[in-house]
């Protein structure tokens, strides 16, 4: 369990932050900034569960999990693989949760019409702040693979599956919430030229 007693302790005041490990780095570290966006991403996607309304009960409860799993996600990389053992004790995201994120956009996609162009965001409120969610998780994506890409850092592969897996999840689910797709602005190529 978790006990945050002190919520400062003025040891980030020479701007570097402690990572899970202990190790110190500063705040603009390549790791920070993609646990800090999953953090980012969380954050949105509690904005847009207050967006949704009646009939979308599930879908809320889904975005709940994902909350819970994006604060695994961040416990992840705050804690660098190293390749010793201790990792049995830092917190991993795990294929089942990749798993269970697959089979729930799977169960929302199949109520859907198949899309014939891209999707504008909008339509209803809950639907543009899922995308606006989505939008945010795509730059955690990206910054989770940037990190991954240098040669003194690692990223699990099961947390670059999920992230890459809940952008996937977020448009279906922008979709869904807009009256299963009924509510979408498609988007017309050259339209205003």
């Amino acid at each position: 369990m978790v006990v945050l007693n002190k919520i400062y302790t003025r040891s980030g005041d020479d701007g570097t932050t402690a990572l899970g490990s202990g190790d110190r780095v500063p705040k603009h570290h390549a790791r920070i900034w993609a646990y800090g966006t999953v953090d980012e991403t969380n954050a949105a996607i509690g904005m847009a569960r207050l967006e949704l309304v009646d009939g979308y009960g599930h879908v809320s409860k889904m975005l709940e999990r994902i909350q819970n799993d994006l604060f695994d996600l961040g416990a992840d990389l705050c804690v660098p693989e190293t390749g010793e053992d201790n990792q049995g004790a830092a917190l991993r995201i795990v294929k089942t949760q990749v798993d269970r994120l697959e089979a729930e956009i799977d169960e929302l996609n199949d109520e859907l019409e198949p899309l014939r162009s891209f999707v504008l965001p909008g339509g209803t409120r809950a639907a543009a702040a899922l995308h606006v969610a989505r939008t945010i998780s795509r730059r955690a994506e990206r910054l989770m693979a940037e990190l991954a890409s240098m040669g003194d850092e690692t990223v699990g592969e099961a947390a670059l599956h999920y992230i890459n897996r809940l952008s996937d999840f977020l448009f279906v689910a922008s979709r869904y919430v807009n009256d299963k797709g009924k509510a979408d602005i498609l988007w017309t190529p050259g339209e205003n030229r």
